[in-house]
């Protein structure tokens, strides 16, 4: 192959020239094209041209040698993007470029390609039949050269009129375009205008190559008559795209319609253009507005309370309104940022912002992420928050989430922002921040959890205090360790992730467990009454809607039916471990119990557990859930009896039973035939119950028991009921409230500890409305009451609760231990459950004793003894100088009492009247008979008088 190069100015005149042509032909038809093009000429450098052979010229993909040649670059623009060169390759030709931008796309570079003429005097050539159509690939085109040889014979003459350029979308296609009158056709896709400039343009065979973002090879081959044009993908430069494009010989026919297509697309796009500056302007002056508004509003927002964040606790009153307990177990101790140590600051900022010192106060991609997963949910879920968002919304907004809280709380962070170093930001929240257990602050939580100073802490220990604000209740070390413990290591793996510590600290800090040390001391109503101080909480949450940090926070005066001596009392009966059955092992006898005053429902005391009360620790008085045991068969199966006529006098059967399989058994394995209902009752036999149950239904039972308050599942439907063995169980603060309806003559009322709630000025924010249910009539709770007296006879389960002189009555109750192999071989000898419930006239009390976790080596032995004495020494400390008092007789039982002892007088009177007469005819007879016998003695002395005289008479004589 040989080179050859020639100084000739030529090809530029005449590329000028084509183009004019093509312009003309457009011109015909009707079109304005809409691409603007800008033609710069240049020609004095000399060009560079590559001799190939025909059957290089058909297919070749090289890039011809560029001499210093006059070069001319033809420029169009289109919405701001790239360029396409197109180079001709003939020595001393004009080297063209034109530039087309298309969606903001890539350079493509175009080459002018030239076939030899064949030998039969036709205009058919040898790479681009006449009439070539290329196909070339849309999209941010970017092409590679390909080059080919020209036929220098050809070179003589301006383009024909007519020319149109097409270029033909596609991807690795190949085009054939076969006939009379070479068309160069170029596809605008797109705004993209690729015109066919350069040297000799339209000179027949000539064939524009473009490569286009998808890279790869285009390649010319001779094909009969016609040439293809191959576009193959692959290449990483981006894909290819053909233009192929010559000059008709004469009389070429320009393709209008395609032109004539181009218009209206033009026109659309200067509408889109005109309104789209139109909508940017006015977007423009609305954001301007709408920041100005922005600015003014957070300029107006109050953050002088971040220079006293103090929570204020609130206060706990008892019935009396004397303050009995705070209810914050401690105060915020504020400490410099300086003596919080850099692990603790680190691992707050790696797990709550880890941007928090290079955003403005608020994190456009936190917030957009937790956007996207509200939307993705359905609803505000996702917070999002800062630092200095969570510190806006701790003190000065509710906690709602809502979109409108999301804003505010979005304000105050920037004004805080701007207000605020950083570090003064992170010292503020690290003081305020509320840590779980009562505690506000990182000096605070150190104390209660670790019992030392926050500067003391170690690495673990920072951790686990940093992954508590999210979640303190759920994280507490003290309620959840398992979640605290992983809580923690998450918090060490984001630090070591955030390159706050090594690799080795990590390791070392995640294998270390969680060791706690006890809170100290603290002032005299704080951490008082803590078992009864959870349930108030428990039910301002549940049944006014407070939170539990309101409640802490707020000051609030909550108002509570706890009466301080009975509230003592059950403290010191549980702190006297004489009272309770020695623990087994390592694990103690535990217990709870609950006192109520039944005539108001109101809650005078509460214990729930043994031992030192932990804050918001499990309460076994208002949370345990245990089989009642026996003592659930007046509620069960006596009451609803009642209710259906049966009397204490009535007989009831106690032999063998089996009910469909179910085969109970008395407590002493015995059966007495027959017993009264009254006895059944008084000593706890187990088959009188049950077959009585089955007589009277045990929807009966069911009914009677959800009229007390107590809502069993569908699984209690059984037999079994009769006995207290449920599926579920119940808590001591059920049972106490159930069986103040027996002692309240039938009407219960429900069990509760607030009273009102107000503020520290003593407006009222809520005051109970508790509601009252009539569960059986007076003189059934009356006759029930007698029943139960019995209980606590000398003959009865329940001896050891009887008061000293003051009339109690309840009931016993105890459980099996469970039917597996681990308990086969204590059989009968151990119980799970104990219960005691009962009432005096003035109280009623409920008493479980038990083993959280029961095992064969933890199971009870005393039976129901042990809570019936805890009853009587909770109840004789809390009445101790209360009058003794009876227990109340309905008037329905007082008018029958009434006509009965009439009766009685009357049947007495007519006894009396009648042995009167008796008497009095008795003596009536006796006197008869005395007269009688004064008769007989009258006629007897007189008979004897007589015969003395005769007698006499005679001796004289």
């Amino acid at each position: 192959m040989s080179v050859s190069s020639s100084k000739d100015k030529g090809p530029a005149g005449k590329g000028r020239a084509a183009l004019q042509a093509a312009r003309a032909a457009w011109g015909k038809a009707g079109v304005r094209r809409e691409a603007a093009v800008h033609a710069e000429h240049t020609g004095d450098a000399a060009g560079a041209s590559e001799s190939m052979t025909p059957a290089e010229s058909a297919g070749a993909d090289t890039r011809g040698a560029l001499g210093g040649g006059a070069g001319t670059q033809a420029r169009s623009r289109q919405h701001g993007g790239g360029d396409a060169e197109t180079h001709g390759l003939r020595s001393g030709d004009a080297d063209t470029e034109p530039h087309g931008s298309r969606d903001g796309g890539r350079d493509a570079e175009t080459y002018n390609v030239q076939a030899q003429r064949t030998t039969a005097g036709t205009q058919n050539l040898r790479g681009v039949e006449t009439g070539t159509e290329a196909e070339g690939v849309r999209d941010r085109a970017r092409s590679t050269p390909t080059s080919g040889k020209e036929d220098p014979a050809l070179n003589s003459g301006p383009a024909e009129a007519g020319v149109e350029a097409h270029r033909m979308r596609g991807h690795g296609a190949n085009g054939q375009v076969n006939g009379a009158g070479v068309q160069a056709q170029s596809a605008w896709d797109r705004g993209t205008g690729s015109k066919m400039p350069g040297g000799r343009v339209g000179s027949p065979g000539l064939v524009a190559k473009e490569r286009s973002s998808m890279g790869g090879s285009g390649i010319v081959k001779p094909h009969g008559t016609g040439a293809q044009v191959h576009s193959s993908p692959g290449s990483d430069a981006g894909a290819q795209a053909d233009s192929a494009g010559a000059a008709a010989a004469a009389g070429g026919q320009a393709r209008a319609e395609s032109a004539a297509a181009l218009a209206p697309a033009a026109a659309r796009t200067k509408s889109r253009k005109r309104l789209l500056v139109v909508a940017s302007v006015s977007a423009a002056a609305a954001a301007v507005i709408g920041l100005a508004a922005a600015a003014s509003w957070v300029r107006g927002l109050d953050i002088s309370k971040l220079s006293h964040p103090l929570p204020e606790p609130g206060f706990m009153l008892d019935v009396n309104g004397e303050r009995v307990a705070q209810l914050s177990s401690s105060k915020l101790v504020p400490v410099p940022l300086t003596q919080v140590p850099e692990n603790l600051r680190n691992a707050v900022i790696a797990v709550e912002d880890r941007r928090f010192y290079e955003h403005k106060g608020f994190d456009l991609w936190s917030i957009s992420r937790a956007l996207l997963r509200d939307l993705q949910a359905g609803s505000m879920k996702e917070g999002g928050s800062t630092i200095t968002q969570q510190l806006a919304k701790n003190l000065f907004l509710e906690s709602d989430k809502t979109l409108t809280r999301k804003i505010k709380e979005l304000g105050y962070a920037i004004k805080i922002n701007f207000t605020y170093s950083k570090d003064e930001i992170l010292e503020l929240y690290l003081n305020s921040i509320y840590m779980g257990e009562g505690r506000y602050g990182v000096e605070g939580a150190a104390q209660q959890y670790f019992g030392k100073s926050v500067k003391d802490l170690t690495l673990e220990e920072c951790a686990l205090l940093a992954g508590l604000p999210k979640a303190p209740t759920t994280y507490s070390p003290m309620k959840n360790p398992d979640k605290s413990l992983e809580r923690r290591n998450l918090v060490l793996s984001l630090m070591k992730e955030q390159s706050f510590i090594s690799e080795a600290a990590y390791a070392q800090a995640v294998a270390k467990p969680i060791k706690l040390s006890p809170p100290k001391a603290e002032d005299s109503l704080q951490g008082r009454h803590a078992h009864y101080v959870d349930y108030v909480m428990d039910e301002a949450q549940r049944l006014y809607g407070f939170t539990e940090e309101q409640v802490l926070t707020m000051g609030l005066r909550i108002y509570t039916g706890m009466d301080l001596k009975v509230q003592q009392a059950m403290e010191q009966v549980y702190a006297d471990d004489s009272l309770f059955p020695a623990s087994q092992g390592d694990q103690p006898v535990q217990s709870g119990a609950v006192v109520v005053d039944h005539k108001t429902g109101l809650i005078k005391g509460i214990v729930g557990g043994r031992g030192k009360a932990v804050y918001r620790g499990f309460n076994r008085a208002t949370e345990l859930k245990r089989q009642p045991g026996s003592s659930f068969k007046p509620l069960a199966v006596y009451g609803p009896a009642l209710e259906r006529g049966y009397t204490p006098e009535s007989v009831l059967y106690d032999g063998e039973l089996d009910i469909g399989g179910y085969k109970p058994r008395d407590w002493d394995g015995r059966t007495r035939g027959q017993v009264s209902l009254q006895e059944a009752v008084m000593r706890s036999w187990n088959i009188p119950a049950v077959w009585l149950l089955n007589e009277i239904g045990i929807d009966a039972g069911l009914d009677y028991v959800k009229r007390a308050g107590i809502t069993l599942p569908a699984a209690d439907r059984t037999l079994s009921l009769a006995l207290g063995g449920l599926s579920e169980g119940v808590s001591p603060l059920q049972m106490a409230q159930a069986y103040g309806s027996i002692a309240n003559q039938g009407v219960l009322h429900q069990a509760h500890a607030i009273v009102k709630i107000t503020t520290k000025d003593g407006q009222k924010l809520v005051e109970a409305a508790p509601q009252q249910t009539t569960v059986t009539s007076p003189a059934n709770a009356y006759v029930m009451t007698t029943l139960l007296q019995g209980v606590l006879s000398p003959s009865g389960t329940g001896q050891a609760a009887a008061l000293e002189g003051r009339p109690t009555a309840g009931k016993t109750g105890t459980t099996q231990l469970p039917a597996t192999p681990e308990f086969q071989a204590i059989g009968t000898n151990g119980s799970k459950d104990a219960w005691f419930a009962g009432f005096t006239p003035e109280l009623t009390a409920a008493v479980w004793v038990g083993y959280d976790k029961t095992d064969k080596t933890h199971y009870l032995t005393t039976g129901s003894s042990v809570p019936a004495t805890l009853f009587r020494e909770i109840m004789t400390r809390s009445l101790q100088g209360v009058p003794v008092s009876g227990f109340p007789v309905p008037e329905e039982i007082r008018r029958a009492q009434e006509e009965a002892r009439k009766k009685a007088e009357e049947k007495a009177a007519k006894e009396r009247e009648e042995r009167e007469r008796r008497e009095d005819e008795a003596k009536k007879r006796e006197e008869e008979r005395e007269k009688a016998r004064g008769k007989a003695a009258e006629k007897q002395e007189e008979l004897r008088q007589k015969i003395e005289d005769w007698l006499g008479g005679n001796r004289d004589e």
